[in-house]
């Protein structure tokens, strides 16, 4: 017990000091998305049993899956930092998921599990009162569940068919998830599937509807998962690498040559990268075969494409995940690693993306032209925008040889990397709209649009990042050595807000596009093709006369949040 309140007092005292600047502001719009999503679920108690259950699911597998497509979970406190202190493999598990409650993901979903005291409260006094431990028993499972996942993975991690194995099955349960409508459809379900019952998250469920055999279970896998984290917490700390003995010498006549081939060997070799190839493959092919389940295979050639935009924003932080390595090309003047990182990210991954695409669209016949116009497209503006976003969004990473017993944790900052993907996701799909359009409006026309912008697009945010990396080459690395960025010289006119300004326009640009897009286009679209109450989308569940003004209500809702933001940004007259 001591050691669990020690560690847990250490985590408190590491929190308080760590959130400052851009990661509060991280941290802060993640707890207020957190919050909402823990308000929906308590709502799904006074819908029904099954949502909430559903519900329950949907928040286990993010804390089972989260972790490892997010820098490998929180690791404020690491085994290493205990390992020279002697404690045994369960005294360290437990003090280690006792800090591990601490933060804010746990409190908000605990703030979620809210809705069993809900249910229980609903049947009667009993079960309210059993809802109590039922809530608590459930949050371990949780974390001890994500503790559990993100050390296999990180086990698996250390083979390189550890590696893509991992990869092959966290990218097909990750589209699966994202294709879950196509199951649903499938399987006949019109409402939630049984299955939901059974799986721990429904667990705490059943003890509330005065199951105790499930809040026995419940306390029974908290200590099977505790004792099967201790295990592997001690295979994580007593790990060794591999030799680098046998390898064969590198040689390159040119010095693009020389960077091409360094990088493909990181790309064969490092077994982060291994994964993150794998699971970008797996999630492409898995996505748009998952419809064949249907028997509508109208998908399957946009694999191509979708691996290719999740391979970009795997690679996001391009510069970051080798650390400080980059100080052995400042030190050579007037050179740049730029243009031989795009020939090797392009050879890592346009003979994928071509063989997938060309063998899927030749399975359904079509559509020709709009496929070959997005593919070079998307491949060039992928090629461009990853070094690119890397050199101007650089999230400081760990050296390679000094990262930790978890391999997938490349950096300190896990929001910063969060945001570097979701924003490469964008920002790739953005480059491939010209040839689309050109595509669907011109025919084969579109293909040398596509040809054109994606050679466009590989040059011109090549030569962009190229730049940056030539005028800001010391302060990256300076970035990258100590993990700060280096302060600005001049104020934005943002640093000048006060407090509540600031705090209304990271509100309106941080989630304008939910009515905007999602609530108001999207679900206008699902309006007009007769998509009716359909998950989340308010416009699908209106009376008819209803629809169409509630999506735009949205729509002009999500406008006038960022004309809001965009005001509160416009300087102030002094007179």
């Amino acid at each position: 017990m001591a050691v669990a309140l020690t560690m847990a007092r250490m985590k408190v005292a590491v929190l308080r000091h760590a959130f400052h600047g851009g990661r509060a502001q991280t941290a802060a719009t993640g707890a207020a998305l957190g919050v909402l999503f823990a308000a929906g679920t308590i709502y799904l108690a006074f819908a029904g049993p099954d949502l909430l259950a559903a519900g329950y699911a949907v928040w286990m597998l993010g804390w089972m899956l989260g972790p490892a497509f997010m820098g490998g979970g929180d690791e404020t406190l690491r085994p290493e930092y205990f390992s020279l202190l002697g404690l045994p493999p369960r005294r360290l598990a437990a003090g280690l998921l006792a800090a591990a409650f601490v933060g804010v993901a746990p409190l908000v979903s605990l703030t979620a599990l809210l809705g069993l005291l809900v249910a229980g409260v609903r049947l009667g006094p009993v079960n309210a009162l059993l809802a109590v431990p039922a809530m608590v028993l459930q949050l371990a499972v949780f974390v001890l569940l994500s503790k559990v996942s993100v050390a296999v993975v990180g086990l698996a991690l250390r083979s390189r068919l550890g590696a893509v194995a991992s990869g092959v099955l966290n990218g097909a349960i990750l589209a699966a998830l994202g294709q879950i409508w196509v199951f649903f459809w499938a399987f006949g379900q019109t409402g939630v599937p049984s299955a939901v019952w059974y799986l721990p998250s429904g667990w705490g469920l059943l003890a509330v509807q005065g199951d105790w055999r499930a809040l026995a279970a419940l306390a029974v896998l908290v200590l099977l998962l505790l004792g099967a984290w201790a295990a592997l917490l001690g295979r994580r700390v007593g790990a060794t690498r591999p030799s680098a003995r046998g390898r064969r010498p590198m040689t390159a006549a040119t010095v693009n040559g020389a960077i091409v081939a360094k990088e493909l060997r990181t790309w064969s070799r490092d077994l982060v990268r291994n994964h993150q190839l794998t699971f970008a493959l797996s999630y492409g092919v898995c996505f748009g075969a998952s419809p064949l389940i249907l028997g509508w295979d109208g998908m399957l050639p946009y694999a191509g494409p979708i691996f290719v935009v999740m391979a970009a924003a795997m690679a996001a932080n391009l510069y970051g995940t080798d650390g400080t390595a980059l100080w052995l090309t400042l030190m050579t003047p007037g050179v740049s690693d730029v243009r031989g990182r795009q020939l090797a990210w392009l050879s890592a991954q346009a003979p994928v993306a071509i063989v997938i695409t060309v063998a899927f669209t030749a399975i359904t016949g079509g559509p020709w032209p709009l496929m070959l116009a997005l593919l070079p497209a998307l491949l060039g503006g992928a090629t461009g925008l990853v070094p690119l976003i890397s050199v101007y969004g650089l999230v400081p990473g760990t050296d390679p040889h000094r990262r930790a017993g978890n391999p997938l944790r490349t950096s300190e900052d896990d929001g910063g990397l969060t945001g570097l993907a979701y924003l490469a996701l964008a920002l790739v799909l953005l480059t491939g709209v010209p040839a689309g359009l050109a595509a669907l409006w011109f025919g084969w026309a579109g293909v040398a649009v596509g040809v054109v912008t994606g050679v466009l697009f590989a040059w011109g945010f090549g030569l962009l990042a190229e730049r940056r990396l030539r005028s800001h080459g010391p302060e990256l690395l300076e970035t990258m050595r100590t993990g700060r960025r280096p302060r600005p010289t001049a104020r934005s006119r943002f640093d000048e807000l006060s407090k509540t300004r600031k705090a209304i326009t990271w509100w309106c640009f941080g989630f304008g596009a939910i009515p905007l897009f999602p609530q108001g286009v999207v679900a206008a679209v699902f309006v007009g093709n007769g998509m009716l109450r359909h998950t989340w989308f308010l416009a699908t569940y209106m009376p008819p006369g209803l629809r169409y003004p509630v999506a735009a209500a949205f729509i002009v809702l999500g406008l006038a949040m960022y004309g809001t933001g965009l005001w509160m940004l416009k300087p102030r007259s002094s007179g």
